[in-house]
Protein backbone atom coordinates (compact mmCIF):
# COMPACT_ATOMS: atom_id res chain seq x y z
CA UNK A 1 0.00 0.00 0.00
CA UNK A 2 1.51 3.41 -0.89
CA UNK A 3 2.39 5.69 2.01
CA UNK A 4 -0.02 8.57 2.72
CA UNK A 5 1.22 11.86 1.29
CA UNK A 6 1.34 13.42 4.75
CA UNK A 7 3.71 10.71 5.99
CA UNK A 8 5.97 11.19 2.98
CA UNK A 9 5.99 14.95 3.52
CA UNK A 10 6.85 14.60 7.20
CA UNK A 11 9.65 12.14 6.46
CA UNK A 12 11.04 14.44 3.78
CA UNK A 13 10.89 17.44 6.10
CA UNK A 14 12.70 15.55 8.84
CA UNK A 15 15.45 14.57 6.40
CA UNK A 16 15.93 18.16 5.28
CA UNK A 17 16.12 19.38 8.87
CA UNK A 18 18.71 16.74 9.75
CA UNK A 19 20.83 17.74 6.77
CA UNK A 20 20.56 21.40 7.65
CA UNK A 21 21.73 20.83 11.19
CA UNK A 22 24.96 18.98 10.35
CA UNK A 23 27.93 20.85 11.68
CA UNK A 24 31.46 20.04 12.76
CA UNK A 25 32.38 20.77 16.36
CA UNK A 26 35.73 22.32 17.21
CA UNK A 27 37.87 20.80 19.96
CA UNK A 28 38.58 22.71 23.16
CA UNK A 29 42.15 21.98 24.24
CA UNK A 30 41.16 22.54 27.86
CA UNK A 31 38.65 19.72 28.10
CA UNK A 32 40.12 16.20 28.33
CA UNK A 33 37.92 14.35 25.89
CA UNK A 34 38.26 13.10 22.28
CA UNK A 35 37.75 15.26 19.22
CA UNK A 36 34.06 15.87 18.65
CA UNK A 37 34.17 16.36 14.89
CA UNK A 38 32.75 12.83 14.81
CA UNK A 39 30.24 11.62 17.41
CA UNK A 40 31.86 9.93 20.39
CA UNK A 41 28.86 7.65 20.92
CA UNK A 42 28.67 6.57 17.29
CA UNK A 43 25.38 8.40 16.70
CA UNK A 44 25.14 11.13 14.07
CA UNK A 45 25.17 14.40 15.97
CA UNK A 46 22.09 15.71 14.16
CA UNK A 47 20.05 12.58 14.81
CA UNK A 48 16.91 13.13 16.85
CA UNK A 49 16.92 11.51 20.29
CA UNK A 50 13.92 10.75 22.49
CA UNK A 51 14.79 11.61 26.11
CA UNK A 52 12.81 11.32 29.33
CA UNK A 53 12.26 14.36 31.54
CA UNK A 54 13.25 12.97 34.95
CA UNK A 55 13.50 16.22 36.91
CA UNK A 56 12.01 19.69 36.64
CA UNK A 57 12.87 22.36 39.22
CA UNK A 58 12.42 26.11 39.45
CA UNK A 59 15.92 27.24 40.41
CA UNK A 60 15.36 31.01 40.30
CA UNK A 61 12.46 33.37 39.70
CA UNK A 62 11.11 32.44 36.28
CA UNK A 63 13.85 29.88 35.56
CA UNK A 64 13.20 26.15 35.18
CA UNK A 65 15.93 23.49 35.02
CA UNK A 66 15.23 20.20 33.20
CA UNK A 67 17.10 16.92 33.46
CA UNK A 68 16.71 14.83 30.29
CA UNK A 69 17.78 11.19 30.57
CA UNK A 70 18.74 8.67 27.92
CA UNK A 71 21.43 6.07 27.21
CA UNK A 72 24.87 6.44 25.65
CA UNK A 73 24.25 10.09 24.81
CA UNK A 74 26.69 11.99 22.58
CA UNK A 75 29.34 13.80 24.59
CA UNK A 76 29.66 17.54 24.53
CA UNK A 77 32.04 20.33 25.52
CA UNK A 78 31.46 23.55 27.49
CA UNK A 79 29.54 26.04 25.36
CA UNK A 80 27.45 23.42 23.55
CA UNK A 81 23.69 23.54 23.12
CA UNK A 82 20.77 21.30 22.17
CA UNK A 83 17.80 21.76 19.89
CA UNK A 84 14.69 20.97 21.94
CA UNK A 85 11.62 20.03 19.90
CA UNK A 86 8.58 21.16 21.88
CA UNK A 87 5.19 19.40 21.89
CA UNK A 88 3.82 22.00 19.45
CA UNK A 89 6.66 21.35 16.99
CA UNK A 90 8.53 24.56 17.82
CA UNK A 91 12.31 24.10 17.93
CA UNK A 92 14.30 26.07 20.48
CA UNK A 93 18.00 26.04 21.39
CA UNK A 94 19.15 25.67 25.01
CA UNK A 95 22.69 25.64 26.38
CA UNK A 96 23.86 22.52 28.17
CA UNK A 97 24.75 23.34 31.76
CA UNK A 98 25.37 19.94 33.38
CA UNK A 99 28.38 17.62 33.39
CA UNK A 100 29.93 16.99 29.93
CA UNK A 101 31.16 13.57 31.04
CA UNK A 102 27.67 12.37 32.01
CA UNK A 103 26.48 10.32 29.02
CA UNK A 104 23.21 9.34 30.72
CA UNK A 105 21.58 12.78 30.88
CA UNK A 106 21.57 16.36 29.66
CA UNK A 107 20.69 19.41 31.77
CA UNK A 108 19.23 22.62 30.37
CA UNK A 109 17.60 25.67 31.92
CA UNK A 110 15.21 28.21 30.45
CA UNK A 111 13.80 31.53 31.58
CA UNK A 112 10.14 32.36 30.99
CA UNK A 113 9.88 35.22 28.48
CA UNK A 114 6.31 36.47 28.70
CA UNK A 115 6.54 38.63 25.57
CA UNK A 116 8.59 36.12 23.56
CA UNK A 117 7.57 33.87 20.67
CA UNK A 118 6.07 31.10 22.80
CA UNK A 119 8.93 28.63 23.22
CA UNK A 120 9.83 29.38 26.83
CA UNK A 121 6.16 29.58 27.83
CA UNK A 122 5.58 26.13 26.36
CA UNK A 123 8.51 24.70 28.32
CA UNK A 124 7.28 26.24 31.56
CA UNK A 125 3.61 25.35 31.11
CA UNK A 126 3.67 22.00 29.30
CA UNK A 127 6.95 20.14 29.85
CA UNK A 128 6.65 17.98 32.96
CA UNK A 129 8.46 15.09 34.65
CA UNK A 130 7.67 11.78 32.99
CA UNK A 131 7.28 13.29 29.51
CA UNK A 132 9.38 12.26 26.55
CA UNK A 133 10.90 15.04 24.48
CA UNK A 134 12.85 15.09 21.24
CA UNK A 135 16.28 16.71 21.09
CA UNK A 136 18.92 17.15 18.39
CA UNK A 137 22.61 17.77 18.83
CA UNK A 138 24.66 18.66 20.79
CA UNK A 139 26.38 21.34 18.69
CA UNK A 140 28.96 23.89 19.78
CA UNK A 141 29.42 27.31 18.20
CA UNK A 142 30.75 28.79 21.48
CA UNK A 143 33.79 26.62 22.35
CA UNK A 144 36.18 27.28 25.20
CA UNK A 145 39.63 28.00 23.78
CA UNK A 146 43.03 27.89 25.44
CA UNK A 147 44.16 31.33 26.59
CA UNK A 148 46.51 32.87 29.18
CA UNK A 149 43.54 34.45 30.99
CA UNK A 150 39.77 34.80 30.72
CA UNK A 151 37.01 37.31 31.32
CA UNK A 152 33.40 36.11 31.36
CA UNK A 153 30.33 38.37 31.24
CA UNK A 154 26.93 36.75 31.84
CA UNK A 155 23.51 38.34 31.99
CA UNK A 156 20.72 36.36 33.64
CA UNK A 157 20.09 33.04 31.89
CA UNK A 158 23.26 33.74 29.90
CA UNK A 159 25.16 32.06 32.73
CA UNK A 160 24.14 28.63 31.38
CA UNK A 161 26.83 28.17 28.69
CA UNK A 162 29.46 29.90 30.83
CA UNK A 163 28.99 27.79 33.96
CA UNK A 164 30.47 24.59 32.41
CA UNK A 165 33.42 26.68 31.19
CA UNK A 166 34.17 27.86 34.72
CA UNK A 167 34.05 24.29 35.99
CA UNK A 168 36.37 23.13 33.19
CA UNK A 169 39.14 25.70 33.63
CA UNK A 170 42.34 24.13 34.92
CA UNK A 171 43.38 24.85 38.48
CA UNK A 172 45.40 28.03 38.61
CA UNK A 173 43.87 29.55 35.48
CA UNK A 174 43.40 33.30 35.65
CA UNK A 175 39.78 34.30 35.19
CA UNK A 176 37.17 36.83 36.25
CA UNK A 177 33.39 36.77 35.94
CA UNK A 178 30.83 39.55 35.92
CA UNK A 179 27.36 38.07 36.50
CA UNK A 180 24.45 40.52 36.21
CA UNK A 181 20.71 40.12 36.67
CA UNK A 182 17.58 42.04 37.57
CA UNK A 183 17.70 40.76 41.17
CA UNK A 184 19.68 38.10 42.99
CA UNK A 185 16.51 36.00 43.25
CA UNK A 186 16.22 35.94 39.45
CA UNK A 187 19.80 34.75 38.84
CA UNK A 188 20.13 30.96 38.31
CA UNK A 189 23.13 29.04 39.68
CA UNK A 190 24.17 32.07 41.72
CA UNK A 191 25.30 30.10 44.77
CA UNK A 192 27.49 27.77 42.71
CA UNK A 193 28.99 30.67 40.78
CA UNK A 194 29.98 32.44 43.98
CA UNK A 195 31.54 29.24 45.34
CA UNK A 196 33.60 28.83 42.17
CA UNK A 197 35.17 32.19 42.92
CA UNK A 198 36.64 30.69 46.07
CA UNK A 199 38.60 32.93 48.39
CA UNK A 200 39.54 35.30 45.57
CA UNK A 201 36.94 38.00 46.21
CA UNK A 202 37.76 39.91 43.05
CA UNK A 203 37.24 36.91 40.81
CA UNK A 204 33.41 36.93 40.77
CA UNK A 205 31.39 40.15 40.68
CA UNK A 206 27.61 39.85 41.06
CA UNK A 207 25.51 42.86 40.09
CA UNK A 208 21.76 43.21 40.59
CA UNK A 209 20.94 45.83 38.00
CA UNK A 210 22.86 47.45 35.18
CA UNK A 211 26.55 46.46 35.35
CA UNK A 212 29.52 48.75 34.84
CA UNK A 213 31.89 47.26 32.27
CA UNK A 214 34.78 49.69 31.96
CA UNK A 215 36.70 48.55 35.04
CA UNK A 216 36.43 44.91 33.95
CA UNK A 217 37.26 45.32 30.28
CA UNK A 218 39.82 48.13 30.17
CA UNK A 219 43.53 47.35 29.79
CA UNK A 220 43.11 43.58 29.51
CA UNK A 221 46.33 41.55 29.36
CA UNK A 222 47.34 40.51 25.86
CA UNK A 223 45.66 37.28 24.76
CA UNK A 224 42.79 37.46 27.26
CA UNK A 225 39.77 35.53 25.95
CA UNK A 226 36.52 37.41 26.60
CA UNK A 227 33.24 35.48 26.60
CA UNK A 228 29.79 37.03 26.84
CA UNK A 229 26.24 35.69 26.88
CA UNK A 230 23.12 37.61 27.81
CA UNK A 231 20.61 40.20 26.60
CA UNK A 232 21.37 42.05 23.39
CA UNK A 233 22.04 45.35 25.19
CA UNK A 234 24.71 43.76 27.36
CA UNK A 235 26.26 41.96 24.40
CA UNK A 236 26.43 45.17 22.36
CA UNK A 237 28.05 47.05 25.25
CA UNK A 238 30.73 44.38 25.64
CA UNK A 239 31.36 44.18 21.88
CA UNK A 240 31.78 47.96 21.76
CA UNK A 241 34.62 47.70 24.28
CA UNK A 242 36.10 44.37 23.11
CA UNK A 243 35.49 43.79 19.38
CA UNK A 244 37.07 40.31 19.56
CA UNK A 245 34.60 39.05 22.19
CA UNK A 246 33.29 35.51 21.82
CA UNK A 247 29.53 35.86 22.12
CA UNK A 248 26.58 33.50 22.41
CA UNK A 249 23.16 34.93 21.62
CA UNK A 250 19.77 33.66 22.76
CA UNK A 251 18.05 36.03 20.35
CA UNK A 252 19.00 37.34 16.96
CA UNK A 253 20.97 40.55 16.56
CA UNK A 254 18.90 43.67 16.13
CA UNK A 255 17.61 43.62 12.56
CA UNK A 256 19.35 46.10 10.30
CA UNK A 257 17.25 47.04 7.30
CA UNK A 258 19.11 46.97 4.02
CA UNK A 259 18.55 47.69 0.36
CA UNK A 260 15.88 45.81 -1.58
CA UNK A 261 17.10 43.04 -3.88
CA UNK A 262 15.82 40.22 -6.08
CA UNK A 263 15.97 36.49 -5.48
CA UNK A 264 15.68 34.08 -8.39
CA UNK A 265 14.29 30.67 -7.46
CA UNK A 266 16.08 28.65 -10.13
CA UNK A 267 14.14 25.36 -9.99
CA UNK A 268 10.72 27.00 -10.04
CA UNK A 269 11.65 29.78 -12.44
CA UNK A 270 10.24 32.49 -10.19
CA UNK A 271 11.76 35.80 -9.14
CA UNK A 272 10.79 37.52 -5.88
CA UNK A 273 11.66 40.95 -4.53
CA UNK A 274 12.88 41.28 -0.94
CA UNK A 275 11.94 44.66 0.49
CA UNK A 276 14.38 46.65 2.60
CA UNK A 277 12.48 45.80 5.79
CA UNK A 278 11.56 42.20 4.90
CA UNK A 279 13.39 38.85 4.76
CA UNK A 280 14.20 36.37 2.04
CA UNK A 281 12.12 33.80 3.92
CA UNK A 282 9.02 36.01 3.89
CA UNK A 283 9.39 36.78 0.19
CA UNK A 284 9.99 33.14 -0.72
CA UNK A 285 7.07 31.86 1.37
CA UNK A 286 4.75 34.24 -0.44
CA UNK A 287 5.51 32.18 -3.57
CA UNK A 288 6.36 28.83 -1.96
CA UNK A 289 4.30 28.59 1.26
CA UNK A 290 5.57 25.09 2.07
CA UNK A 291 9.18 26.32 2.49
CA UNK A 292 10.54 24.88 5.75
CA UNK A 293 11.49 27.18 8.62
CA UNK A 294 11.42 27.22 12.43
CA UNK A 295 13.33 29.69 14.62
CA UNK A 296 13.37 32.72 12.23
CA UNK A 297 16.50 33.92 14.07
CA UNK A 298 19.36 32.17 12.28
CA UNK A 299 19.93 29.54 14.96
CA UNK A 300 18.34 26.23 13.96
CA UNK A 301 19.31 25.79 10.29
CA UNK A 302 15.89 24.57 9.12
CA UNK A 303 15.64 27.22 6.37
CA UNK A 304 19.15 26.66 4.96
CA UNK A 305 19.19 26.94 1.16
CA UNK A 306 21.87 26.44 -1.48
CA UNK A 307 23.11 29.63 -3.17
CA UNK A 308 23.90 29.29 -6.87
CA UNK A 309 24.91 32.89 -7.58
CA UNK A 310 25.19 36.26 -5.89
CA UNK A 311 26.94 37.63 -2.80
CA UNK A 312 25.39 36.92 0.61
CA UNK A 313 25.48 39.08 3.74
CA UNK A 314 25.44 36.34 6.39
CA UNK A 315 23.66 37.31 9.61
CA UNK A 316 23.14 33.88 11.13
CA UNK A 317 24.75 32.39 14.23
CA UNK A 318 25.09 28.83 12.90
CA UNK A 319 26.80 28.18 9.57
CA UNK A 320 30.49 27.39 9.32
CA UNK A 321 32.73 29.29 6.90
CA UNK A 322 32.65 26.31 4.54
CA UNK A 323 28.85 26.19 4.62
CA UNK A 324 28.66 29.92 3.96
CA UNK A 325 30.56 29.42 0.70
CA UNK A 326 27.49 27.94 -0.98
CA UNK A 327 24.47 28.29 1.32
CA UNK A 328 22.57 30.72 3.53
CA UNK A 329 19.86 30.85 6.18
CA UNK A 330 17.10 32.75 4.44
CA UNK A 331 15.34 33.78 7.66
CA UNK A 332 18.01 36.38 8.55
CA UNK A 333 20.69 36.69 5.88
CA UNK A 334 20.44 39.12 2.97
CA UNK A 335 22.16 39.97 -0.31
CA UNK A 336 25.15 42.22 -0.84
CA UNK A 337 24.56 41.99 -4.59
CA UNK A 338 21.47 43.13 -6.48
CA UNK A 339 20.33 39.53 -7.03
CA UNK A 340 20.72 36.12 -5.44
CA UNK A 341 20.00 32.82 -7.16
CA UNK A 342 18.78 30.01 -4.89
CA UNK A 343 18.40 26.32 -5.67
CA UNK A 344 14.65 26.36 -5.04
Amino acid sequence: MPKPLTAVAVAGAALLVRRALRRRIRVSPLWPMPALAEPVSGRPRSRALRLLVTARHEIAEGVVRLRLEGRDLPRWEPGAHLDLVLPSGLVRQYSLCGDPQDTSSYTVATRLVTDGRGGSREVHEQVREGMEVEVRGPRNRFPLIEAPSYVFVAGGIGITPILPMLRALPEGAGWRLLYAGRTRASMPFLEEVEKLGGENRGRVTVVAGRPGLDALLMDLPEGTAVYCCGPEGLMAAVEERVPQVRAERFAARTVRDGDPFEVELRRTGRVVTVAADSTVLAAVRAELPDTLYSCEQGFCGTCQQRVLAGEVEHRDELLTDAERDDSMLICVSRARSERLVLDM
